[in-house]
């Protein structure tokens, strides 16, 4: 038997002119105005980059701070715990349980020789001032270079920039105010953001130095404050000049303005533990009774699929025509 036409086969099958390109021109446009009215109420402002040599410029007192601090060992990450080091001042742990300190420490990082006096030698192979004053620190005792440090730090209270040079009161500095302004030099010239991402890597892509430095200071927490984003608000940033963020992050960053979590120092151990405990819930929501049977005790699919469901029973909706199928060939055998 011949087959049926195309037109024989859609007879009866309810048709309507339909035009894809005007539709499609259409949709485009209503996009693009939409777009356009939504960039322009709720746009970001474009944010540049936080970098170490921003920071040193727009405040090179508390970049020079924070790297006497780094020299001396007396700086947040210096004593923050594993993964970096064997402090514990962010170590975070509920009761015995303690991944923080079980996975050790994985990320040495050693702030002293790490974000100063390793960047300081390479980027001043020549300069025999700065040769000098880095053997001069080294050879002291650590009480010599605390002391240091200690009359240095509090001596930037009153210290006044002049170009690339922050100058302080006559004291008993040892060789600290060479190795700082020479760090702001690094710094305000950009050669100290590409020296701290230095590795033994082909691709210079782990940022982990230069955060920690920046971290350490208080310019980011300008920057934080700047924007709203200091912790106290429910939302996060993905990347400066983007709207509207890490929007995906929002169910972990709810976590931290409600209690206990809100009050807690271990608020960020007891947030990925409920994140994982209901991560857990909706893989297991399958084998948990009762659970698993609101989709019959609660049937918003059956409304959803009521055509469906219709012809399954049996019953076809108003207004349905069937499409007739062609008849079966007769066999050749």
């Amino acid at each position: 038997m011949k087959a049926p036409s195309k037109a024989e086969y859609y007879r009866g099958v309810r048709m309507a002119p339909y035009d894809l390109i005007k539709e499609v021109s259409v949709a485009m446009l209503l996009s693009l105005v939409v777009i356009v009215v939504l960039s322009a109420i709720l746009s970001s402002p474009d944010v540049p980059s936080a970098t170490i040599q921003s920071w040193a410029k727009a405040d090179p007192v508390d970049f020079v701070t924070t790297a006497t601090a780094g020299l001396g060992g007396n700086s947040t990450v210096a004593n923050y715990g594993p993964p970096y080091n064997n402090g514990s001042g962010s170590v975070q742990n509920l009761g015995f349980f303690s991944p923080q300190r079980w996975a050790g420490v994985h990320v040495r990082t050693d702030p002293t020789n790490d974000f100063v006096l390793q960047p300081v030698l390479q980027g001043s192979p020549n300069d025999s001032a700065v040769q000098d004053a880095i053997t001069t620190f080294n050879n002291a005792s650590g009480t010599q270079q605390q002391s240091w440090v200690n009359a240095y730090t509090k001596a930037l209270d009153k210290a006044k920039v002049s170009g690339s040079t922050v100058s302080v009161p006559d004291g008993d500095y040892g060789p600290v105010p060479v190795l700082m302004n020479r760090m702001l030099e690094l710094a305000l010239s950009g050669g100290l953001d590409g020296l701290l991402l230095t590795s033994g890597m082909f691709y210079q892509t782990d940022y982990t130095k230069p955060l920690l430095f920046m971290n350490d200071g208080g310019y980011l927490a300008g920057l934080a404050q700047d924007q709203s984003l200091t912790g106290n608000q429910w939302g996060m940033m993905n990347e400066t000049g983007r709207y509207p963020g890490q929007a995906w992050l929002w169910l972990y960053t709810m976590w931290y303005q409600i209690p206990p979590y809100s009050g807690s120092s271990n608020a960020d151990l007891m947030v990925v533990l409920t994140m994982v405990g209901l991560s857990a819930l909706l893989v297991l929501v399958p084998f948990i009774p009762g659970v698993r049977d609101l989709p019959r005790l609660i049937p918003i699919h059956r409304l959803i699929w009521r055509q469906h469901y219709a012809e399954m029973a049996g019953h076809r909706p108003r207004g349905f025509v069937p499409r007739p199928h062609p008849e079966p060939r007769p066999s050749t055998k």
